[in-house]
């Protein structure tokens, strides 16, 4: 490849160095016909003549390069297939993740526009209206349909569910579930299953405090997840919501290893009006929780809230990263109430299970801040996560504003879930 790619270049060269002779020739002919041109004018279309050289010579450098980038683009994808399971969002880091131009200029919007005057509920339901759509949409036309509770009913619920996201296994729990419970209760009207598999949804949802444990005084929150799921983001929005119920809150910007990490959390602080503790790129995470664990205990903040490197393709490197961050923890901040929250993004359905898995293994995660929510028909994840893998949903990302990052409430959700539009 870099013999072509070199070939490729030289044979160029060689084609502009010609065309560089003929306009020399041209140029002398001129010369010879102007005698009236001063020595500076000449001296001006010799420098005009240089620079157009420098700019074809640069063009066709540039252009080579691009082209061998696609190549070695193309060879890497073929290559790196394996991984796509665990790490479909890494590479939509630079989509997902603001740029620091973007989020002061997106912040900036969200300032300006009127803030919508809607209650929990009224948003809850609002962002999750693609998954009520694709899941408790087809549910109802089901539902419609069928006059008489039969096996049939089951398996076109089953069907339902796991084209929902929901997944194999809680789905085969659910609609066990169903049969149980309409047989208990001796239930006959089609309609009232409705009512029981939200009951049943409701009841998968609930069982665990879903609520951040804050208290007591200092509290650390360690956020983890692969790139591009909203952890930034996720970060900043808890940073200021804490900020105006009046906690003192301090940022440890631990994702050193992708660039431009501090630079971004840096602008939510900055917004937040919370201070920073950053280190240079490319420095030991481990080092720079050291020091914002110090600089939380010297200012006596009352909550830590900790960024991490979110890099899967590596699973020896993250989990020996991560362990050596928790050891940190453990030892400088035994005192603290702690929460590791891991983030999700809801648009990739199944695959999120697989990610929980991978950072169950790494970090001793206690629970899950699911994020788009209201970007996805996938919603139905939420009860995979929960009910297979034994994690309560702290928070839940409806929408893009500051607000729409709520606290998990599994009632609500499933009253929202199945309201009617």
């Amino acid at each position: 490849m870099l013999k072509k790619f070199w070939n490729s270049l030289n044979k160029k060269n060689d084609n502009t160095n010609e065309e560089i002779v003929e306009k020399d020739d041209l140029k002398a002919e001129e010369e010879n016909l102007e005698n009236a041109k001063t020595d500076e004018d000449i001296n001006a279309n010799d420098m005009n003549e240089d620079d157009k050289e420098v700019i074809e010579e640069e063009s066709i450098v540039e252009k080579s390069v691009e082209e061998n980038i696609e190549e070695n683009i193309e060879e890497n994808t073929e290559e790196n297939t394996e991984e796509t399971t665990l790490n479909d969002n890494v590479e939509a880091d630079e989509i997902e993740e603001l740029s620091l131009s973007q989020a002061e200029s997106d912040m900036d919007e969200d300032e300006e526009q009127p803030q919508k005057n809607l209650g929990f509920f009224a948003k809850l339901k609002e962002g999750l209206s693609k998954t009520t759509q694709n899941l408790t949409g087809k549910l109802d036309e089901l539902f419609k349909g069928h006059i008489e509770i039969d096996e049939e009913l089951y398996e076109e619920i089953e069907e339902i569910l796991i084209t929902g996201d929901v997944g194999f296994e809680t789905t085969l729990k659910i609609v066990d579930m169903l049969r149980k419970n309409v047989k208990k209760k001796s239930i006959q009207d089609v309609k009232d299953v409705r009512e029981e598999l939200k009951l049943i949804v409701e009841e998968i949802l609930s069982g665990d405090d879903s609520n951040l444990k804050l208290e007591p005084k200092p509290a650390i929150l360690v956020i983890v997840g692969v790139n591009g799921v909203g952890k930034t983001t996720s970060i900043g929005k808890i940073a200021m919501r804490l900020k105006s119920e009046g906690k003192s809150v301090l940022l440890a910007a631990g994702d050193t290893f992708r660039a431009a990490a501090a630079e971004q959390l840096e602008v939510w602080a900055d917004r937040a009006g919370v201070e920073l503790i950053k280190h240079q790129e490319g420095s030991d995470p481990s080092a720079v929780i050291f020091d914002a664990i110090s600089g939380a205990k010297a200012r006596n903040t009352d909550v830590l809230i900790c960024d991490t490197a979110g890099r899967l393709h590596n699973k020896k490197n993250l989990m020996q990263e991560l362990a050596k961050i928790f050891r940190i923890i453990d030892r400088e901040y035994p005192e603290a109430t702690k929460e590791v929250l891991l983030v999700i993004d809801a648009t990739t359905g199944q695959n999120a299970i697989n990610q929980v898995k991978i950072f169950k293994e790494a970090a001793p995660l206690t629970g899950i801040i699911l994020t788009k929510l209201d970007g996805t028909a996938k919603g139905g994840v939420v009860l995979s996560i929960k009910s297979e893998q034994q994690l309560p949903i702290k928070l839940i990302g409806v929408g893009e504003k500051i607000e729409d990052l709520q606290d998990f409430n599994a009632k609500e959700f499933a009253k929202a879930l199945f309201s009617s539009n």
